[in-house]
């Protein structure tokens, strides 16, 4: 017999932007327990955003993760005996956390000195459209939409 689900945590807003969302990323951005240097991380890339683009880096922040969120992916299905990729729509929760990993781990990935530097770089790529992140998400919604003709194995 499963157990019943877990209540899912309630994530605090973060004192500067007061989003919860912000602090989630913040959450994914920290390693080994060190959130204080994971927010002096993010806020500093969003200064850098302040001063690179002149305008409000928070709104920018948000474009970013919504460019680079995928609303598609494919999970694999044996069918018998051939296993075929299937096109699926990703749960809400699942894509932001998705899009947020991505952004970070490109961002980790760019050269550049200090990840503060390397994450306001990707953020804004990400917020034009460009960058890893955003390539990774189009990359998968290509996958799909090349497997289209499997969506009817959809589980």
């Amino acid at each position: 017999m499963r157990r019943k689900r877990p209540k899912p945590r309630v994530i605090p807003p973060d004192p500067v932007y007061n989003d919860p969302m912000v602090m989630k990323f913040i959450n994914n951005i920290m390693r080994r327990g060190k959130k204080a240097l994971a927010m002096r991380i993010f806020y500093d890339a969003m200064d850098i955003i302040k001063k690179r683009t002149d305008e409000n880096p928070y709104e920018i922040w948000k474009k970013a993760l919504e460019n680079a969120t995928p609303y598609l992916e494919v999970r694999s299905r044996r069918i018998g005996g051939a296993t075929f990729q299937i096109p699926t729509e990703i749960p809400e929760n699942r894509r932001i956390s998705i899009g947020m990993k991505w952004l970070i781990q490109y961002a980790k990935q760019r050269h550049g000195k200090g990840m503060s530097e390397k994450l306001a770089a990707e953020i804004i790529a990400a917020s034009n459209n460009e960058g890893g992140a955003v390539k990774r998400k189009n990359e998968m919604h290509r996958m799909a939409e090349a497997n289209r003709a499997f969506a009817h194995f959809r589980v």
